[in-house]
């Protein structure tokens, strides 16, 4: 990952390199590696990721198309 630094500010690269971060998903990996996960609770967890990605999607899906309230 690359970030430039403009005029030597460097708030504003340290804020791009954040967003980026966030963005990859960086900030919540490391949170998941800093403690051991036990398998079933890792099948658990990224079932219930993927329920709320899909009903996540459905909302969407059901805006769009004016069966829900935006």
């Amino acid at each position: 990952m690359q970030i430039i630094v403009r005029d030597n500010n460097i708030d504003q690269a340290l804020k791009a390199l954040k967003q980026k971060m966030q963005r990859e998903g960086i900030f919540r990996e490391m949170k998941l590696r800093g403690h051991y996960e036990k398998p079933s609770e890792k099948r658990a967890r990224e079932r219930a990721e993927a329920i709320r990605r899909y009903r996540k999607l459905q909302r969407k899906r059901m805006q769009r198309e004016g069966l829900l309230p935006r």
